[in-house]
């Protein structure tokens, strides 16, 4: 299937969308990757939905990326004698190691070490930050804090430390379980929660190895400051703008999402846009305006893919939420001022003899008539410079490794095609020209653009550059 556009969209699965007929209802509106949510069901639910995808992908003769979104370490509070409490503003309010249920005056954090990194003055969160309180006194079991607005806390509410670099592992001990579950499914993405630092990327990488690609939500502030080392330690990002919009003041993330976006495309790796672009539509057959021109926002600024979360997951219209988002996509993209902002925001380093080539390639791509760009790849990374170019015409991706080609369907661009070993740059042409015909994106007399290496089936070689007319 040839999508018309470039954008990516990223679907969760979750009750809404848990048999086969939707979820291959959900590709066909328009979704390329699936997220597994690993918060929510068990490990037979995981596996079923994955087995589910790739029975999609054998009916459909397309490569569907799969995206495994692990929990991450979650701070809740203990529970209450009543179940939940009113706080006060100005009032007094502690949290310590007891088990004891809580009350009006206090309430347990069942997190030792996360009363090691408190000190007087941070700021503390709960309830997904409708309660603030300021700590004034802290040691090692106790904070003691002062309630900053009226609001009700109950039961195991989540508890955010914004301006604390906690001492937590990125992964818990759920996490490595499900990490490991997930790889033997054979995943193509782990998207790793609760990134404070680029070291919390290396244990992950460990315990995937090769099977993975790993991906860092940015969704704390300490994530923000060392998203430099962060970006260079994984394969993507995600800008999780759920938690991030909890963590600190909400008016700056537009202008930190449109950052991460640049610095992204500039160092060549993909970026999601995540968490409440169509939330009304959860419940609501049609989104609001404000919720549109958000996923567009997106589109505008070059991210690689949009996502749905709860919409496709639980919503009440998941097929009309992918639809959406799949319209929205081609409103923007087919907007000439969106060639306008592309262009005007390309920036990175061109160090090599592959980024060389493709920028030759979008140059070319953009001085005649060509109707696509087919780059061979053993391990994507032609791919990832070809898609940072933001390229005008068509990308087409041809690899003879699924795995690759399932890896690369959340990549700007790519219309990824799995094919047989080539052994030289005849060949490489031959199968070029028969794929862009198969695949609908031109056909005789037209010409394309083909990226490939020699020595052929080497990873990193990427050196010639060819402008080749299809056959009768």
């Amino acid at each position: 299937m040839k999508r018309n556009r470039s954008v990516k969209i990223v679907a969760t699965l979750g009750p809404a969308s848990d048999d086969i007929k939707t979820i291959r209802r959900l590709f066909d509106a328009g979704a390329d990757v699936f997220r597994l949510n690993m918060s929510h069901g068990d490990h037979s639910d995981v596996a079923r939905r994955h087995e589910i995808i790739r029975q999609v992908e054998k009916e459909v003769s397309r490569p569907i990326g799969i995206l495994a979104d692990l929990q991450g370490p979650k701070i809740r509070c203990g529970t209450f004698r009543n179940q939940s409490e009113k706080l006060r503003r100005g009032q007094r309010f502690r949290f310590d190691l007891s088990d004891e249920p809580g009350d009006a005056d206090r309430v347990g954090l069942p997190h030792r070490e996360v009363f090691t990194a408190l000190r007087p003055g941070a700021t503390l969160l709960a309830n997904d930050g409708r309660i603030r309180f300021t700590i004034l006194d802290s040691g090692a079991d106790f904070a003691e804090c002062e309630v900053l607005n009226s609001g009700p806390i109950s039961d195991r509410k989540g508890i955010n430390i914004p301006d604390v670099v906690l001492p937590l592992a990125a992964l818990s001990g759920k996490d490595r379980i499900d990490l490991e579950f997930a790889c033997n499914l054979g995943i193509d993405w782990l998207a790793l929660s609760f990134v404070q630092r680029a070291g919390d990327i290396l244990e992950a990488r460990e315990l995937a190895g090769s099977r993975a690609l790993i991906m860092a939500k940015i969704e704390k502030p300490a994530a923000l400051e060392s998203f430099a080392s962060i970006l260079e330690a994984v394969d993507g990002i995600m800008v999780a703008r759920g938690d991030l919009g909890v963590e600190m003041p909400i008016h700056e993330i537009p202008p930190v999402q449109k950052r991460m976006i640049r610095s992204c495309r500039a160092a060549a790796k993909p970026v999601i846009v995540a968490t409440q672009m169509l939330e009304s539509m959860v419940s609501s057959p049609v989104p609001t305006r404000a919720e549109v021109s958000d996923v567009a926002t997106a589109i505008y600024e070059g991210a690689d893919a949009v996502m749905l979360s709860a919409e496709s997951a639980a919503g009440k219209h998941p097929v009309a939420s992918v639809r959406m988002m799949h319209n929205v996509a081609i409103a923007a993209e087919s907007d000439p001022t969106f060639r306008q902002v592309i262009e005007a925001s390309r920036r990175g380093k061109r160090e090599t003899v592959a980024d060389a080539i493709t920028l030759a390639a979008r140059e070319i791509a953009e001085t005649t008539d060509v109707k696509a760009i087919c780059c061979f790849t053993h391990s994507g990374t032609t791919a990832y410079l070809v898609a940072r170019e933001r390229p005008k015409v068509s990308t087409i991706v041809i690899t003879p490794f699924e795995g690759i080609a399932r890896r690369l369907c959340l990549l700007w661009g790519a219309h990824c095609v799995v094919s047989n070993v080539v052994h030289s740059f005849d060949e490489a042409v031959a199968e070029a020209s028969a794929t862009v015909c198969a695949e609908q994106f031109g056909g005789a007399g037209d010409r394309v653009i083909i990226l490939a290496g020699v020595p052929f089936n080497v990873s990193g070689t990427t050196n010639i550059i060819r402008v080749a007319e299809l056959d009768d």
